[in-house]
């Protein structure tokens, strides 16, 4: 089977693709080959192609930069893949995406969610939680001198390879014609769980849990950026993540 990685260079897309083609399959990560802004080499890309598994994300987080490369990107994407008689669509968002509309960013990925959902293309979408790869830039976020002022609301992030064992499976499957979650297999407070994190990774900084800390520009909550909504989850560990993660410092 010919499968389409659109993003085919970024952390996931990378292992996304690797374990795709373990299992026998064409695939082509197609970045930077393909533009879906201009729509620039889709159509060659796209030839032949029974899967595409949409996993590129913006490259500005400003607010209107955001909704357009999300619009227009998935606009073009899907008006391709008509054309290329693709039998499956697959897009990467967000755990939370709907509560969290106070954020440009989230905006953008509901309006990429709601071009997919109206494009008569089968599809599945992919709700993940925060990946555990992001939390050095979570902890940068909040960071004012040698303090992290982080929220102490619930997390339940994932290892990046889990992510991409799930993408790989729904690449494989039928589509769902719906949304699925996926998340980590641990919850914590996000202060604490990035406390851990500095400490395993020796950094000096403390962290002080704020509950009016926003989570890059929006307030958060328990049930903002968790799942309780029945999703699959990962079998990597925050420790044995932490030590993979110290060890290759």
């Amino acid at each position: 089977m010919k499968i389409v990685v659109i993003g085919g260079t970024g952390l996931i897309s990378s292992k996304t693709v690797e374990r795709l083609r373990l299992k026998g399959h064409e695939v082509i990560a197609a970045s930077p080959n393909s533009n879906t802004i201009t729509g620039e080499g889709l159509a060659a890309a796209l030839e032949g192609a029974e899967v595409v598994l949409d996993l590129a994300n913006s490259p500005s987080f400003e607010d209107k930069a955001v909704l357009e490369f999300f619009e227009t990107s998935g606009r073009n994407l899907l008006a391709a893949e008509k054309t290329a008689g693709v039998k499956h669509h697959i897009a990467l968002s967000v755990v939370g995406t709907e509560r969290l509309q106070d954020s440009g960013y989230f905006r953008g990925k509901l309006a990429q969610e709601k071009l997919i959902k109206a494009s008569g293309i089968p599809y599945t979408i992919v709700h993940s939680t925060q990946f555990m790869e992001f939390l050095g830039g979570i902890a940068q976020s909040g960071t004012v001198g040698q303090t992290v002022r982080l929220s102490q609301a619930y997390v339940q992030p994932i290892a990046s390879d889990d992510v991409a064992d799930a993408m790989a499976d729904v690449a494989l499957s039928a589509p769902a014609n719906a949304t699925i979650e996926i998340s980590g297999p641990e919850r914590a407070r996000l202060s604490e769980l990035v406390a851990r994190y500095l400490k395993a990774m020796k950094d000096p900084r403390t962290v002080e849990a704020d509950p009016e800390a926003k989570y890059f520009g929006v307030r958060l909550n328990d049930q903002s950026l968790v799942s309780d909504n029945n999703p699959r989850l990962g079998s990597i560990s925050f420790e044995e993540w932490f030590a993979k993660s110290a060890q290759s410092k």
